[in-house]
Protein backbone atom coordinates (compact mmCIF):
# COMPACT_ATOMS: atom_id res chain seq x y z
CA UNK A 1 0.00 0.00 0.00
CA UNK A 2 2.87 2.37 0.77
CA UNK A 3 4.23 1.90 -2.76
CA UNK A 4 0.82 2.46 -4.30
CA UNK A 5 0.39 5.72 -2.41
CA UNK A 6 3.87 6.80 -3.42
CA UNK A 7 3.23 6.05 -7.08
CA UNK A 8 -0.13 7.80 -6.98
CA UNK A 9 1.52 10.96 -5.68
CA UNK A 10 4.42 10.72 -8.13
CA UNK A 11 2.25 9.95 -11.17
CA UNK A 12 1.52 13.57 -12.26
CA UNK A 13 5.20 14.52 -12.26
CA UNK A 14 6.35 11.33 -13.99
CA UNK A 15 3.59 11.41 -16.60
CA UNK A 16 4.43 15.02 -17.40
CA UNK A 17 8.04 13.93 -17.84
CA UNK A 18 6.87 11.10 -20.09
CA UNK A 19 5.04 13.65 -22.23
CA UNK A 20 8.27 15.60 -22.68
CA UNK A 21 10.03 12.34 -23.51
CA UNK A 22 7.61 11.68 -26.38
CA UNK A 23 7.90 15.26 -27.65
CA UNK A 24 11.70 15.13 -27.64
CA UNK A 25 11.71 11.76 -29.38
CA UNK A 26 9.30 12.91 -32.10
CA UNK A 27 11.23 16.16 -32.64
CA UNK A 28 14.49 14.20 -32.90
CA UNK A 29 12.86 11.71 -35.28
CA UNK A 30 11.81 14.54 -37.60
CA UNK A 31 15.27 16.08 -37.35
CA UNK A 32 16.86 12.69 -37.98
CA UNK A 33 14.79 12.16 -41.13
CA UNK A 34 15.65 15.64 -42.41
CA UNK A 35 19.32 14.75 -41.94
CA UNK A 36 19.18 11.08 -42.83
CA UNK A 37 17.46 11.32 -46.21
CA UNK A 38 19.95 13.68 -47.90
CA UNK A 39 22.85 11.80 -46.32
CA UNK A 40 21.49 8.51 -47.73
CA UNK A 41 21.17 10.06 -51.20
CA UNK A 42 24.67 11.57 -51.03
CA UNK A 43 26.17 8.20 -50.10
CA UNK A 44 24.58 6.63 -53.17
CA UNK A 45 25.86 9.21 -55.62
CA UNK A 46 28.91 8.24 -57.71
CA UNK A 47 30.79 11.35 -56.57
CA UNK A 48 33.37 10.67 -53.87
CA UNK A 49 33.60 14.38 -53.04
CA UNK A 50 29.99 14.22 -51.84
CA UNK A 51 29.76 10.62 -50.67
CA UNK A 52 32.91 10.67 -48.53
CA UNK A 53 31.88 13.41 -46.04
CA UNK A 54 28.47 11.77 -45.67
CA UNK A 55 30.17 8.45 -44.94
CA UNK A 56 32.43 10.06 -42.33
CA UNK A 57 29.42 11.61 -40.60
CA UNK A 58 27.63 8.25 -40.45
CA UNK A 59 30.72 6.48 -39.15
CA UNK A 60 31.35 9.16 -36.51
CA UNK A 61 27.78 9.23 -35.20
CA UNK A 62 27.45 5.44 -35.14
CA UNK A 63 30.92 4.88 -33.73
CA UNK A 64 30.77 7.22 -30.73
CA UNK A 65 28.42 7.11 -27.71
CA UNK A 66 25.39 9.38 -27.80
CA UNK A 67 26.26 10.59 -24.30
CA UNK A 68 29.66 11.83 -25.52
CA UNK A 69 28.02 13.56 -28.48
CA UNK A 70 25.62 15.29 -26.10
CA UNK A 71 28.47 16.45 -23.87
CA UNK A 72 30.40 17.80 -26.85
CA UNK A 73 27.41 19.80 -28.09
CA UNK A 74 26.24 21.16 -24.74
CA UNK A 75 29.43 21.44 -22.67
CA UNK A 76 32.18 21.44 -25.31
CA UNK A 77 31.01 23.82 -28.03
CA UNK A 78 30.60 26.83 -25.67
CA UNK A 79 34.40 26.86 -25.34
CA UNK A 80 34.56 27.92 -29.00
CA UNK A 81 31.70 30.37 -28.72
CA UNK A 82 28.81 28.10 -29.80
CA UNK A 83 26.11 27.78 -27.16
CA UNK A 84 22.76 26.01 -27.18
CA UNK A 85 19.91 25.86 -24.71
CA UNK A 86 19.39 22.45 -23.09
CA UNK A 87 16.34 21.79 -25.29
CA UNK A 88 18.16 22.69 -28.50
CA UNK A 89 21.29 20.77 -27.52
CA UNK A 90 19.31 17.68 -26.56
CA UNK A 91 17.21 17.58 -29.72
CA UNK A 92 20.23 18.39 -31.89
CA UNK A 93 22.30 15.57 -30.40
CA UNK A 94 19.45 13.08 -30.73
CA UNK A 95 18.73 14.22 -34.30
CA UNK A 96 22.35 13.96 -35.43
CA UNK A 97 22.69 10.53 -33.87
CA UNK A 98 19.42 9.13 -35.22
CA UNK A 99 20.06 10.74 -38.61
CA UNK A 100 23.09 8.50 -39.10
CA UNK A 101 21.11 5.33 -38.37
CA UNK A 102 18.12 6.47 -40.41
CA UNK A 103 20.37 7.26 -43.37
CA UNK A 104 21.57 3.66 -43.40
CA UNK A 105 18.01 2.35 -43.19
CA UNK A 106 16.91 4.62 -46.03
CA UNK A 107 19.97 3.81 -48.12
CA UNK A 108 19.27 0.10 -47.77
CA UNK A 109 15.60 0.61 -48.61
CA UNK A 110 16.40 2.69 -51.70
CA UNK A 111 18.94 0.09 -52.79
CA UNK A 112 16.30 -2.64 -52.39
CA UNK A 113 14.15 -1.11 -55.15
CA UNK A 114 14.89 -3.08 -58.32
CA UNK A 115 17.07 -1.52 -60.99
CA UNK A 116 14.23 -2.25 -63.42
CA UNK A 117 12.22 0.52 -61.76
CA UNK A 118 14.99 2.99 -62.48
CA UNK A 119 15.38 1.79 -66.05
CA UNK A 120 11.64 1.98 -66.73
CA UNK A 121 11.48 5.51 -65.38
CA UNK A 122 14.47 6.62 -67.45
CA UNK A 123 12.80 5.16 -70.54
CA UNK A 124 9.79 7.37 -69.84
CA UNK A 125 12.00 10.43 -69.77
CA UNK A 126 12.24 10.88 -66.02
CA UNK A 127 15.62 12.00 -64.74
CA UNK A 128 17.44 10.78 -61.65
CA UNK A 129 15.80 13.10 -59.15
CA UNK A 130 12.26 12.74 -60.48
CA UNK A 131 12.65 8.96 -60.56
CA UNK A 132 13.93 9.02 -56.99
CA UNK A 133 11.09 11.23 -55.75
CA UNK A 134 8.11 9.83 -57.66
CA UNK A 135 9.01 6.17 -58.19
CA UNK A 136 11.72 4.93 -55.86
CA UNK A 137 11.13 6.81 -52.63
CA UNK A 138 7.48 5.75 -52.11
CA UNK A 139 8.53 2.10 -52.46
CA UNK A 140 11.60 2.58 -50.29
CA UNK A 141 9.63 4.17 -47.47
CA UNK A 142 7.36 1.12 -47.29
CA UNK A 143 10.44 -1.09 -46.91
CA UNK A 144 12.04 1.27 -44.39
CA UNK A 145 9.04 1.59 -42.04
CA UNK A 146 10.12 -1.20 -39.62
CA UNK A 147 13.66 0.15 -39.30
CA UNK A 148 12.41 3.73 -38.92
CA UNK A 149 9.96 2.63 -36.22
CA UNK A 150 12.76 0.84 -34.38
CA UNK A 151 14.76 4.06 -34.46
CA UNK A 152 11.84 5.96 -32.93
CA UNK A 153 11.49 3.37 -30.17
CA UNK A 154 15.23 3.67 -29.51
CA UNK A 155 14.85 7.44 -29.32
CA UNK A 156 12.16 7.05 -26.66
CA UNK A 157 14.72 5.26 -24.51
CA UNK A 158 17.68 7.44 -25.52
CA UNK A 159 15.90 10.59 -24.33
CA UNK A 160 16.79 9.45 -20.80
CA UNK A 161 20.31 10.69 -21.54
CA UNK A 162 19.21 14.31 -21.96
CA UNK A 163 18.72 14.44 -18.18
CA UNK A 164 22.51 14.84 -17.90
CA UNK A 165 22.20 18.31 -19.45
CA UNK A 166 19.42 19.26 -17.00
CA UNK A 167 16.64 18.74 -19.57
CA UNK A 168 13.40 17.69 -17.92
CA UNK A 169 11.96 14.42 -19.21
CA UNK A 170 10.85 11.16 -17.62
CA UNK A 171 14.18 10.17 -16.07
CA UNK A 172 14.96 13.58 -14.59
CA UNK A 173 11.39 13.86 -13.30
CA UNK A 174 11.82 10.47 -11.64
CA UNK A 175 15.09 11.54 -10.03
CA UNK A 176 13.45 14.69 -8.71
CA UNK A 177 10.71 12.67 -7.03
CA UNK A 178 13.29 10.26 -5.60
CA UNK A 179 15.25 13.17 -4.12
CA UNK A 180 12.23 14.07 -1.97
CA UNK A 181 10.84 10.61 -1.20
CA UNK A 182 14.05 8.56 -0.93
CA UNK A 183 12.27 5.58 -2.51
CA UNK A 184 14.30 4.73 -5.62
CA UNK A 185 13.17 1.15 -6.29
CA UNK A 186 9.42 1.65 -6.89
CA UNK A 187 9.97 4.88 -8.80
CA UNK A 188 12.66 3.49 -11.09
CA UNK A 189 10.46 0.44 -11.71
CA UNK A 190 7.58 2.77 -12.55
CA UNK A 191 9.78 4.72 -14.95
CA UNK A 192 10.84 1.48 -16.63
CA UNK A 193 7.17 0.49 -16.95
CA UNK A 194 6.36 3.82 -18.61
CA UNK A 195 9.22 3.43 -21.10
CA UNK A 196 7.99 -0.09 -21.84
CA UNK A 197 4.41 1.11 -22.32
CA UNK A 198 5.56 3.82 -24.73
CA UNK A 199 7.59 1.26 -26.68
CA UNK A 200 4.58 -1.06 -26.91
CA UNK A 201 2.41 1.83 -28.10
CA UNK A 202 4.80 2.73 -30.92
CA UNK A 203 5.24 -0.94 -31.84
CA UNK A 204 1.46 -1.17 -32.26
CA UNK A 205 1.47 1.98 -34.40
CA UNK A 206 4.30 0.50 -36.47
CA UNK A 207 2.33 -2.67 -37.18
CA UNK A 208 -0.72 -0.61 -38.13
CA UNK A 209 1.33 1.55 -40.50
CA UNK A 210 2.88 -1.53 -42.11
CA UNK A 211 -0.52 -3.10 -42.65
CA UNK A 212 -1.91 0.05 -44.26
CA UNK A 213 1.10 0.45 -46.52
CA UNK A 214 0.94 -3.21 -47.55
CA UNK A 215 -2.78 -2.95 -48.33
CA UNK A 216 -2.17 0.19 -50.38
CA UNK A 217 0.66 -1.53 -52.25
CA UNK A 218 -1.31 -4.69 -53.05
CA UNK A 219 -4.40 -2.74 -54.13
CA UNK A 220 -2.48 -1.11 -56.98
Amino acid sequence: MEWLELLREAAPVMLRGAGYTVLFALAAMIGGLLIGFPVAVLRMLPYRLLAWPAGVYVSLMRGTPLLVQMFVIYYGLPSVGIEFTPVTAGILALSLNSGAFLSESLRGAIGAVSKGQWAASYSLGLGYWRTLYYVVLPQALRVAVPAMSNTLISLIKDTSLVSVITLTELMLSTKEVISTTFQPLPLYLAAAAIYWALSLLFEALQRRAEQRLNRAHHSR
